[in-house]
């Protein structure tokens, strides 16, 4: 005759082994609030507008030599330095409007999309600050409130849906696009360096213009691009002479 051995806590242990298994580890994920994003936002700005943004791309004129310089007169610099300057206002409020756009952006996808761009715009920031210098020359001094201007444009844009979310983001785009395409054709031959960056500015804002409107960027309505294109003409014609 077979006997079972009989274990009296095995039932109890069990239980307490299932009970523990019950209880679910303490979640120390840190959950951002409002002030952690408005802190943020407000490191971001002060990176931007002091200069200390890195890229994190090469500059496109590290690899040009730069004895062409000395060809350059003192009206062609000035003129370049005009034209570099409002390219660099143009990457301050492009990288301002794509991060109010993205604050209050709900959907995923395209607030990843909206800071994948902004990022790239610091790219094109440094680079242009980077030929204002060897150009002896500076940013305009109303950056700061360019980029607070075209924050505020960003949050606004945020609350009308993907659609037009996107749409802000080609429309910004396609206009900067045709800034670019007149400063080449303005810019001296010889000015390798500038032309450099700006052709390498305008290859990205073209692939930003593209996504755009393939992840479903809607046409704005009409007083919009042309509230856009007046703000766009007093920036540039500012940002030129200061």
């Amino acid at each position: 005759m077979s006997t079972q051995q009989f274990t009296p806590y095995a039932n109890e242990s069990a239980e307490s082994t299932e009970a523990e298994a019950s209880v679910q580890a303490p979640d120390f994920r840190r959950h951002y609030s409002v002030l952690d994003g408005f802190l943020t936002e407000v490191g971001r700005a002060l990176d931007v507008l002091s200069g200390a943004a890195q890229s994190t791309r090469p500059n496109p004129a590290a690899r040009l030599p730069r004895d062409t310089e000395d060809t350059l007169s003192p009206e062609q610099t000035q003129q370049v330095a005009g034209l570099m300057r409002v390219n660099h206002v143009g990457e301050v409020c492009a990288q301002a409007l794509y991060r109010g756009q993205a604050a209050f952006c709900r959907d995923e996808p395209t607030r990843d999309l909206l800071y994948e761009a902004a990022t790239e715009e610091v790219d094109h920031l440094v680079w242009c600050n980077d030929r204002l210098k060897e150009l002896n020359s500076r940013p305009s001094i109303l950056n700061p409130f360019w980029y607070t201007a075209s924050f505020g444009l960003g949050l606004l844009a945020s609350r009308a849906g993907v659609g037009y979310n996107l749409g802000f983001m080609a429309e910004t785009e396609r206009q900067v696009e045709q800034h670019l395409d007149s400063h080449l054709e303005r810019l001296p031959a010889s000015d390798q360096r500038s032309r450099a960056i700006v052709e390498q500015m305008k290859t990205d804002e073209i692939e930003h213009r593209t996504t755009a409107e393939l992840h479903g960027a809607r046409k704005l309505p009409l007083p919009i691009r042309c509230g856009m294109r007046l703000m766009s003409k007093v920036m540039t014609s500012t940002a030129y002479r200061i």
